[in-house]
Order: structure tokens, then C-alpha cells, then sequence
């Protein structure tokens, strides 16, 4: 991934994770020795990755849904910039062989989840962009986003998997920051910052009041051991059910 405008920010569990930053014109001509993905974050690219095409815009990460192209170790991809534009990728050293496979925004849905539970305080958007369901049983990689409301919670109820993961954040204003728990440990994070998840880990998330949180979401299966639906905390799925009874101050609507 040592390509001009690539920043690696993450290294961990056998993953890594990069930001590559073209200006207006740029091309790069790729062929990675890894499993990698790489995720449009802002801006507007065309490329070719193994004969399949692709032209991706997106100007907002909180109100568009993810364009990607996932592809095997020794896939030649190249990619163009139509204007400055930013991208992240993502790795592991999988030697494998898949079909290269191009994510638009009609393919990964938007799902609203936690609509109705405790008063909506953990609505939020999650956007699986492919994962055991949807990729080869020779891919190895597991990619999302989620989009957390102000003042509200994700990953939540808190949860854990055996998989390590990478999360990598960003905010609806520069200034914005969010918090991050990682078992009893518990994190500020702010835009642009990355967070690497021990196995079996809980990590529940919130977002200050005011501002819009993202981060992007990265799992690589273990051997005979895919990550599928991570594990809910026992003592707090009760807050899952619909009709959950909790405490709300009189005479407020929950609402």
C-alpha cells in the first residue's frame, strides 16, 4: 500500500488500514499483494479493477451510502481523480483468489437500527458493505460503516466477537468527538482518529450532542472462525426490547 498519497494509520491483528489522498488528475496504477478494499470517502473517482469499471462520487459520508472495490491479492487496479478526493483502504495478507467485486451506493442499504428502543437514544445508520453473506469464502476481510446520531449511542447494545477490528472515526464538524469504550477502558476520540479492538472486547460508542459521528469498521475472519453477529452483553439486551420499561422524568415526552 506504499503508494503516493497513502498514509497508513492503523496496523494491527494482521490488518491495516490507510488513507490515500488524490488531487484533481491523479491516477495510481495498483496491484496489491494483499486482500485490500479501498472506500470512497469524499470526492470523485473512475477506475477499472480486473476489467469491472467504476465511477464513484460522494459528497457527504453522513447522508450517502458506500462506494467500494474490493478486490484479491494481485488484482491490477487503477483509479483517477476527477477532483480532489479521498479514499481509505484496507488490508490483509490473503493470498487467495477472488473475482475484483465494485460496491455502489444502491448495493449497501442504510439500515436504521435501533429505531424504537429506549426512546431512540441508540438509533443509528449501519451500512454493511460486504461480509460472509455477501463476499467469496476466499475473502477474508468483513467491511461497514455507521453513521451515530448527536448525542446518541451505536454498537450498542454493547457488544463483542473473538475478531479483532478496526474502527476509524470521522465528525460532522472538525471540532466533534465522540466516545469509544474498549472493555472497562473508555476513549475520546475526535475526526480522523483510529481505534484498534481486542478479541472479546465490548466497544459501545457515543456522539457528543451536536455532532455527527462515523467511523468506518473492519474484521478479519479467523481461521474456522468467520465472524457472522457479534455477541450482545447479557445484562443490558434487555434495553433491545421495544417495550423496555426505564426510567423517563414525568411530564416529558419520551419522544
Amino acid at each position: 500500500m506504499a503508494q503516493p498519497g497513502t498514509h497508513r494509520i492503523a496496523k494491527y491483528a494482521g490488518m491495516e488500514v490507510a488513507t490515500v489522498r488524490l488531487a484533481a488528475g491523479d491516477e495510481l496504477e495498483l496491484e496489491p499483494s494483499t486482500e485490500t478494499a479501498w472506500l470512497l470517502m469524499s470526492g470523485a473517482v473512475t477506475g477499472n479493477a480486473a476489467g469491472a469499471e467504476f465511477s464513484f462520487r460522494r459528497a457527504s459520508l453522513f447522508d450517502e451510502s458506500a462506494s467500494c472495490v474490493h478486490v484479491a491479492a494481485g488484482t491490477r487496479v487503477t483509479v483517477r481523480a476527477l477532483e480532489d478526493s479521498e479514499l481509505t483502504a484496507y488490508s490483509c495478507p490473503n493470498t487467495k483468489a477472488f473475482p475484483a467485486r465494485v460496491f455502489r451506493p444502491d448495493d449497501v442499504p442504510n439500515e436504521h437500527r435501533g429505531a424504537g428502543q429506549v426512546a431512540g437514544r441508540c438509533l443509528r445508520f449501519v451500512r454493511t458493505i460486504f461480509d460472509g453473506s455477501t463476499s467469496p469464502s476466499e475473502a477474508e476481510l468483513v467491511l461497514g460503516e455507521v453513521v451515530t446520531l448527536p448525542g446518541g449511542w451505536s454498537s450498542y447494545p454493547p457488544h463483542h466477537h473473538p475478531q479483532p477490528e478496526i474502527y476509524h472515526y470521522r465528525f460532522t464538524e472538525p471540532q466533534g468527538y465522540g466516545h469509544a469504550e474498549l472493555g472497562e477502558r473508555v476513549l475520546k476520540v475526535r475526526d480522523g482518529d483510529t481505534v484498534c479492538i481486542p478479541p472479546g472486547d465490548d466497544h459501545a460508542q457515543c456522539a457528543a450532542p451536536g455532532y455527527g459521528m462515523y467511523y468506518s469498521w473492519v474484521i478479519r475472519h479467523l481461521p474456522d472462525l468467520p465472524y457472522t453477529v457479534p455477541d450482545f452483553t447479557d445484562e443490558h439486551t434487555w434495553t433491545m426490547d421495544g417495550d423496555a420499561p426505564f426510567w423517563w422524568p414525568g411530564g416529558i415526552d419520551r419522544g
